[in-house]
């Protein structure tokens, strides 16, 4: 909310606040003058109570934007029957944006708050961080055949935003679509909405998987995601090791790596549209093991963090990251040759398959285990411990 709207809206119900006002002067004036009864001064008092809700109005309105809200004085539109974007009729289903209209000059939050955007209980959940699976009233539902199951799978990639029908039908039949994309394309919803939606009445409108303009979304008011789940246990861990609390972010971390059953999205991983997401997710995930390894250090568990990081470094040697901490958990279990030889085995590496030098804490850690210094001792933390 800018302050030049703030200004605007204030000066309207000041102009408003101001014409009452003299309205009222105008009539106090002429009570005097005619010596008019008890009808002029009920008229007077209403219009002073009339200037004094305008006034609390006006205050109202400073707090709001003060406070991020919006005012949205636009008439709500009609709403319209849904329009299929694969065969242009009318299903008769309501279409309902991502932020539902709300009745004229009334107040709404420009970020709608969380308690306000979703359901005390979600409709469905969707499991993105492997094969797709969806739970609905606590159990997990048919998704039906590959296509369909893929079909979900984008949708729920881009959860709560609208995919548009073209970009789905490249995305299930790879550029090459069959005459019949769009009818196969119209049963897989109808289907998906059968299984989300069991119990919704017929040709009422979809809450779940809806129609949208030329495209398909699915709802983030009335769904959860477990990306959006393991992203928010992601950011708790770094935040508690970055306070000194490594047991707490253990836990944020492990919670997180409990949701993943193999690789992101696993369907349509590979396609165009959704890869970089995949990718984006399973960079969180690696960051969230090195996370978790750096928490196991921090409480002491040296052994238990080697045994790990070997592991790790051995599938993804390019990362220095895991090195360094490789490195650093072999010197604190009394086996500093190893240690040297891990960063001295990346170095290497980097060098040969990239063509870059380490960076220089990687550099700086061989210097100090060459000195055995005592920075790179374990100190106990308070509550340590597993």
């Amino acid at each position: 909310m800018t302050n030049e709207k703030t200004n605007v809206d204030t000066m309207v119900i000041g102009e408003r606040t101001g014409g009452r006002r003299s309205r009222v002067e105008s009539g106090r004036r002429s009570s005097r003058g005619n010596g008019h009864g008890n009808g002029d001064a009920r008229r007077i008092a209403e219009l002073e109570r009339e200037v004094r809700e305008l006034r609390r109005a006006n205050e109202m309105l400073k707090v709001y934007f003060a406070q991020g809200l919006d005012l949205d004085l636009a008439p709500t539109p009609p709403a319209s029957a849904a329009f299929d974007p694969a065969t242009g009729d009318r299903d008769g289903t309501e279409i309902t944006p991502t932020m539902p209209p709300v009745a004229a000059g009334t107040v709404r939050w420009a970020t709608p708050p969380a308690r306000a955007s979703r359901t005390p209980r979600p409709l469905a959940e969707f499991r993105a961080l492997g094969p797709i699976e969806a739970v609905v009233a606590g159990r997990l539902v048919d998704l039906g055949a590959p296509k369909q199951r893929a079909l979900l799978a984008v949708l729920v990639s881009k959860v709560g935003q609208p995919v548009a029908v073209d970009v789905i039908v490249e995305e299930l039949w790879t550029g090459n679509p069959p005459p019949s994309a769009i009818t196969s394309l119209q049963a897989y919803v109808a289907n998906l909405r059968r299984v989300l939606e069991p119990d919704r009445a017929p040709r009422t409108p979809a809450t779940v998987l809806r129609t949208f303009g030329r495209g398909y979304l699915l709802d983030n008011r009335v769904v959860e995601v477990d990306v959006h789940r393991f992203s928010e246990r992601a950011t708790a861990g770094w935040r508690a090791l970055d306070r000194g609390e490594p047991r707490q972010a253990l836990r944020e971390f492990e919670a997180g790596l409990t949701l993943w059953r193999g690789q992101a999205y696993a369907e349509v991983a590979d396609t165009g549209y959704v890869r970089p997401e995949a990718a984006r997710l399973e960079e969180l995930r690696l960051s969230v093991v090195e996370g978790r390894c750096a928490a196991l250090l921090a409480v002491g568990a040296h052994e238990m963090a080697v045994a790990e990081l070997e592991a790790f470094t051995q599938a993804h040697p390019l990362r220095e990251y895991g090195c360094e901490l490789l490195s650093l958990a072999l010197y604190r279990s009394g086996r500093q040759a190893e240690a040297l030889a891990v960063l001295r085995t990346n170095q290497k590496r980097l060098a040969e398959e990239l063509g870059i030098d380490p960076r220089p804490a990687l550099q700086h850690l061989e210097n100090e285990i060459l000195n055995h210094a005592p920075a790179l001792d374990w100190r106990p933390v308070p509550g340590g411990g597993i």
